[in-house]
């Protein structure tokens, strides 16, 4: 069942995104509803690969490091 969403967003990003819409044969709603279903599934049950098991470690973040901040983040780069 769909449902009706009203949001508040900079009148350039929503140009941009009408834009990128258009450009990809894909309505606004697409895209946000794709990238919201995205972003907020999380599956505790996938396994990891066993190539990606092998470079688990391999990197040293910073303590603070928020890897959903910057996954955000970079996502709204690529999708905008």
């Amino acid at each position: 069942m769909n449902t009706k969403l009203t949001l508040t967003v900079e009148k350039s990003v929503i140009e941009r995104a009408k834009a990128y819409a258009k450009h990809t044969g894909r309505s606004l709603s697409e895209i946000i509803e794709n990238y919201l279903d995205m972003v907020t599934k999380e599956d505790p049950t996938t396994e990891l690969s066993p190539k990606l098991k092998k470079i688990v470690g391999v990197v040293n973040l910073p303590h603070d490091f928020d890897e959903k901040k910057v996954l955000r983040a970079e996502l709204g780069k690529k999708h905008l």
